[in-house]
């Protein structure tokens, strides 16, 4: 009666039911065991310490209960790391688009999100994890956004993520960075500023995020990444932990999934999918768990209930960056750059609303109030492209050179150069100037100023 009124008051917790090592009768332990036999409760547990009803006879000492510790800590552990996430607001969205409420699902990373090397864009995870959900709820209209840019961070994420992503009410946002963004302390502060930004809107969307790795050596950004994760309890599908592995072990040959160690061909979308699709389904058998225990989340008390954060993790300075460009920042000073005006289309017509100049000592000055700047510009594949140095409140002798001449050959790049990181906002002024256009054949192109 005790752990089903207790189950009654958390339908979705675990419960672990256990005795300690104080000296007991073993029909206690043997009792438990038969209540969670009746049970039946996947997520009803008995645990048994190894000194279990044999230790001390009096209260417990400091080296026992520090060995308590440690076996129930790896008992917990041993239960998954979803039993640490919160999937409430998944759940919902799922119980929404069962009741066949209209539903947005949207997907926000770099190129392998944009869907790069997919022979086509519906062989792409996204469309693949988009499709899944049309056909699991098939009384909803499913619309999808695929917000991916290729060669794109977090920093700019957080940045865009209003105009290009949230302006759709997504009910759901898959966020993938974790190849883009380096395993550091500026990535987890951007990354936990785009994470936030997403969870704090009114209409409460779901947020998982997606882990994948570089198959060559399997370094990304996880660890920083699922710190924030964790921070915020939310649900999270490690892809690359789940490929990465089959590949350094030869189980998969590399090129049967990626030309590059990165970026997925038509089978690795469908690998990357495929454990999307898994970790939904599981939180779809939750949601009628919870049904069956009388739970529903779609109410007013859910969606209706404000939303309240846990205090940042980080500095937390790029929860609320903003990008400039002309339509919203004005230049106080300009020679030799113009503003390009031509209309942006669509997501991944990147390369709009910017300033761009050619000739040497062109120069373009702006003032921002901010505590974190950054400059984004573009590094072309078609050189030779003019080199430019940014100059912050007139210190000339901390200039910092921006080369457009890119060194890769997939494409050209929208670079970030951050040339301010401070804890107070207050008015700088940026100062922009090319140095170096000897015969270019390409402008140098100004894309934004990244305020926080």
């Amino acid at each position: 009666a005790f752990v089903r009124k207790l189950r009654g008051i958390h339908p979705g917790a675990h419960i672990i039911c256990l005795t300690t090592i104080l000296g007991h009768h073993v029909n206690w332990d043997r009792s438990i065991a038969q209540v969670c036999d009746r049970l039946n409760d996947p997520k009803v547990h008995h645990f048994l310490f190894s000194k279990n009803g044999c230790g001390t006879q009096g209260h417990i000492r400091k080296p026992e209960a520090e060995q308590m510790a440690e076996e129930l800590a790896a008992y917990i552990d041993g239960l998954g790391e979803n039993i640490w996430r919160d999937a409430s607001r998944l759940k919902c969205a799922m119980e929404r688009a069962q009741k066949g409420e209209p539903l947005t699902v949207g997907f926000l990373g770099g190129s392998i999100t944009q869907g790069s090397l997919a022979s086509v864009q519906e062989r792409c995870y996204a469309s693949l994890v988009a499709d899944w959900w049309r056909k699991t709820f098939p009384k909803s209209q499913i619309a999808d956004v695929n917000a991916g840019i290729g060669g794109t961070t977090s920093h700019f994420g957080v940045a865009r993520v209003a105009e290009d992503l949230l302006s759709q009410k997504p009910d759901v946002v898959f966020v993938e960075f974790s190849v883009n963004d380096d395993d550091t302390q500026h990535f987890q502060e951007t990354y936990e500023g785009l994470v936030r930004r997403i969870l704090r809107c009114d209409w409460k969307p779901a947020v998982v995020l997606l882990y994948n790795r570089f198959y060559q050596d399997g370094h990304s950004a996880q660890r920083v990444h699922d710190e924030v994760g964790r921070h915020y309890a939310l649900p999270r599908v490690c892809m690359g932990d789940e490929i990465y592995p089959r590949i350094a072990s030869g189980e998969l040959a590399m090129e049967e999934v990626t030309p590059d160690g990165l970026h997925p061909n038509d089978a690795g979308h469908a690998l990357l999918a495929d454990a999307i699709i898994r970790r939904l389904e599981e939180a779809l058998s939750w949601l009628e768990a919870d049904r069956q225990a009388g739970e529903t989340l779609v109410g007013p008390e859910f969606l209706g209930k404000p939303c309240v954060l846990p205090e940042p993790l980080t500095k937390n300075r790029y929860e609320d960056a903003k990008r400039l460009r002309n339509q919203n920042l004005a230049c106080d000073k300009s020679r030799g750059f113009r503003a390009d005006y031509a209309r942006q289309d669509q997501i991944t017509d990147v390369f709009r609303y910017g300033w761009q100049a050619r000739e040497k000592g062109a120069e373009v000055t702006f003032h921002v109030e901010a505590a974190c700047i950054a400059v984004q510009y573009r590094k072309t594949i078609h050189k030779p492209a003019p080199v430019a140095v940014a100059i912050l409140d007139g210190k000339e002798e901390e200039a910092i050179r921006l080369d457009a001449n890119f060194d890769e050959d997939w494409g050209d790049c929208l670079y970030l150069q951050p040339i301010l990181e401070s804890d107070h906002k207050q008015s700088h002024r940026v100062t922009l100037r090319l140095t170096e256009a000897c015969a270019v054949e390409t402008e140098f192109y100004l894309v934004s100023l990244i305020v926080a």
